[in-house]
């Protein structure tokens, strides 16, 4: 026989319930002070490595953000604020240097600056250990405000968006984004740089940003070259397969006649399955993969023909 009376069974057990509930309340409180000291340290050291951008085009004064990849004054920033201006300057350690255009890529939304001096310099990482949920951080200027932390998570790798297809894969994030924030750096949780951002959504509830692999591209295509070079292989035309063929859909419908991969042995009917150092499962992949081909360089490319695989040397 029970020695507690019902209602005092009743009041432990609603004492208990309200135990766990408080406890739930400070885990959470104390998850949430974690991940804000997180953000703050994030902020503290990386801040000094992010500029403030001001430029002139042909309509108006151009504002928005940049960062150091190197101790030499190299600098990323997006498209729409080093791509079509003139004049920059740059503030950073509270004065303002001038700046001059490197590189300014259309086709990945970047470009690239230098300034003479001698600079803080952001660690660069992969986005490619990125996953939907990871949490991400941006530093930018917006409007007119102080250099300023933004937190959010990994909410998409997306191709297309309203039906425009990307010419490389964007990440969407979950954090809002005002004018003067484009060319913020995104960064992990240990600070390294896996994007930048280049656009907002339409009602500012979440942004775009190319990974950082894209700007690292164009800034080894210009350390080879001294500007872009994006390659061509000549699969004009991908389709989707009825079925899988060893994890990919993608299927080559048209190779243009005389293009790299037709001398090189591609023909209609193959599966893609690897395009450089990308795997192919589908036909919106091949945008990405073709993004990472530099003009002259050989590129393997694999597909499957009927079953037998096979790997093709193509002079981009």
């Amino acid at each position: 026989m029970s020695l507690l009376s019902g209602s005092k069974r009743s009041a432990i057990a609603i004492a208990l319930v309200l135990c766990s509930a408080a406890g739930l309340l400070f885990a959470q409180d104390q998850s949430a002070t974690a991940i804000s000291h997180q953000v703050r340290e994030i902020f503290e050291r990386a801040a000094k490595a992010v500029v403030k951008i001001h430029g002139v085009d042909e309509h108006s004064e151009i504002c928005g953000t940049g960062f150091f990849v190197d101790p030499t004054g190299t600098l990323y920033t997006a498209y729409t604020v080093g791509g079509e201006a003139g004049n920059f300057t740059v503030e950073f350690d509270g004065k303002k240097y001038p700046a001059r255009q490197l590189v300014a890529d259309i086709r990945s939304g970047t470009a690239i600056l230098k300034v003479d001096e001698t600079t803080p310099a952001l660690p660069i990482g992969k986005s490619e250990e990125l996953e939907l949920a990871t949490p991400v951080v941006s530093i930018g200027y917006p409007l007119d405000l102080p250099k300023t932390p933004n937190f959010g998570m990994i909410a998409g790798f997306d191709k297309k968006c309203l039906g425009r297809y990307f010419s490389t894969i964007h990440l969407r994030v979950n954090a809002p984004t005002q004018r003067g924030e484009a060319g913020a750096p995104l960064l992990n949780i240990k600070g390294e740089v896996v994007g930048i951002v280049v656009s907002g959504l339409e009602n500012n509830s979440a942004c775009y940003a190319v990974p950082i692999e894209a700007a690292e591209k164009i800034r080894t295509d210009f350390v080879r070259f001294g500007e872009a070079r994006h390659g061509w292989i000549g699969v004009n035309n991908v389709s989707p397969t009825s079925k899988q063929v060893d994890g990919s859909r993608a299927m080559v419908t048209q190779v243009a006649e005389d293009a790299p991969a037709a001398r090189s042995g591609l023909k209609e009917g193959d599966v893609l399955l690897q395009v450089g150092k990308k795997k192919i499962s589908d036909p919106e992949d091949v945008f990405d993969a073709s993004f990472y081909i530099t003009a002259g360089d050989t590129v393997p490319i694999t597909v499957m023909r009927g079953d037998q695989k096979m790997t093709f040397h193509v002079h981009a």
